[in-house]
């Protein structure tokens, strides 16, 4: 990959992007904690399969292979997020999820186009206003952070070959991410 940043490593990570930008750290490390690991009916497990899922959409492999770890840690099989980017209608996931996974998709890939329908597929399967917006937020964030990723050219992560799920990270904070790389 080319350097985009001269004033990042050759091969950068996020610690090292925010490291180096640390301006907005704190505030965009809260709204993930906020947003991810805040009270919701949406689970934690199923806020991690949302980010991985739209990070899949977006092809950034960094956020998408952290968030398949992430869902994996908090008991999402890791084969669920390759089999929803196959065929979401057919993959294994919970149907009443679904629907909030079909929102997402299109308010990644086609946000003007998001109609009443949408949302009522969502609200249909059992869903409260506050779960849809949870998840409009967990979309938003990560496309977000995905742009940061991408645009600063942050590689993907070595591959995790942990056979014992209760040894993933879990990311429990990201704001205890940002005092452990030493930018809070």
């Amino acid at each position: 990959m080319s350097q985009l940043f001269p004033s990042l490593p050759d091969a950068p990570l996020l610690a090292d992007v925010f490291r180096r930008f640390p301006a907005a750290v704190r505030p965009l490390l809260e709204l993930n904690d906020a947003v991810m690991r805040g009270e919701s009916e949406l689970s934690v497990a199923q806020r991690e399969l949302i980010a991985a899922y739209v990070s899949s959409l977006n092809a950034c492999r960094f956020c998408l292979d952290a968030h398949v770890v992430f869902a994996r840690a908090h008991g999402i099989p890791e084969p669920l997020v390759a089999a929803m980017l196959e065929d979401l209608d057919s993959a294994g996931v919970d149907d009443r999820l679904r629907p909030i996974l079909h929102y997402v998709h299109k308010l990644t890939l086609s946000p003007s186009r998001m109609v009443e329908a949408d949302a009522r597929a969502v609200h249909d399967a059992g869903w409260s206003e506050e779960a849809l917006f949870d998840a409009v937020q967990v979309c938003a964030v990560f496309n977000l952070m995905n742009r940061i990723v991408e645009g600063t050219g942050v590689q993907p992560l070595p591959a995790t070959n942990v056979a014992d799920d209760s040894a993933l990270p879990r990311m429990d904070s990201y704001v205890d991410f940002g005092r452990r790389i030493g930018v809070i």
